[in-house]
């Protein structure tokens, strides 16, 4: 994270119009590379997978995380352009080898769902995108707000106080104060989960809402976003990336993964005016 001096596009705010200081995460985006494509039909029991094809595979440390599939053709790859389908999803994987802030060498892989109003042209779109890269400013603009999920920072097991937060205990409270003080009433004669007590706390799934995206920067050499001595725990940006207003979930190594909103909002999307970037020291450099 750092901050930036940004002119104020929220219309009710009080400082609306004005040059403000806001806190911005860059978040690293690398291109994606598309390795299958799948169809589901929606049954009884859910949704199955009735059809499936495979690109070439020209990334070795893929292997690392799946079996190679040879790429499909023939008349695999026709029934899958005449199979009817409810749903359609393209495989993907990351390139960790592309950026020098995460140590592993291995892709993650994840399914992306791909939208649009006819389905065949859904269809033609994941077939002419097998092998492909996607890069973060063919699905995104500046201005327009995404959804963001992430998972957060693991506490690991805590107990009741620092989990929920709840009120310490009077200290003439016999044998414990860090607990609360009841488990509840006697109807009903069971604990519900709505009783604050201990278990694990952070590394949770969560979902940010309506994240504005204030800058794409393609090229990290021309536009540089770095600050001196590098993020902490991080390192250099080396990649296109891009930053969005406020915080996200997670430690600076992790995964995230961005959709279009599922919320209405009003703002419209518009280019945001960014004054200044800081690009200063984060550890006294």
């Amino acid at each position: 994270m750092t901050h930036a001096f940004i002119v104020d596009y929220r219309k009710r705010s009080t400082t609306a119009g004005q040059e403000v200081s806001v806190p911005v995460t860059v978040i690293e985006t690398p291109p994606i590379h598309v390795v299958g494509a799948r169809l589901y039909r929606d049954d009884p029991y859910g949704s199955r997978v009735v059809g499936e094809v495979w690109a070439e595979e020209t990334h070795d440390e893929v292997d690392r995380a799946i079996p190679r599939h040879p790429a499909t053709d023939g008349p695999k790859l026709e029934s899958f352009r005449t199979t009817p389908a409810d749903d359609l999803r393209l495989i993907v994987h990351t390139e960790p080898w592309l950026i020098t802030g995460i140590g592993s060498k291995t892709p993650d892989i994840f399914e992306v769902r791909v939208s649009g109003d006819g389905f065949e042209d859904r269809r033609t779109f994941a077939l002419t995108q097998l092998g492909k890269e996607i890069t973060v400013d063919q699905i995104a603009k500046e201005g327009e707000f995404w959804d963001l999920v992430g998972v957060t920072k693991g506490k690991g097991f805590q107990g009741h106080i620092q989990r929920w937060g709840v009120h310490l205990q009077p200290h003439k409270n016999s044998k414990h104060r860090r607990m609360i003080g009841t488990l509840g009433p006697h109807n009903p004669s069971f604990v519900t989960y709505r009783i604050p007590q201990a278990g694990q706390m952070g590394y949770h799934k969560r979902t940010i809402y309506n994240i504005r995206v204030l800058k794409i920067v393609r090229d990290p050499k021309t536009d540089s976003v770095t600050p001196k001595g590098g993020y902490l725990h991080y390192g250099a940006v080396r990649s296109s990336c891009v930053i969005v207003h406020g915080t996200v979930p997670g430690p600076s190594k992790r995964l995230l993964r961005f959709r279009l909103p599922i919320r209405s909002h009003i703002a419209s999307v518009e280019k945001v005016d960014i004054r200044f970037l800081s690009t200063a020291s984060k550890q006294g450099v």
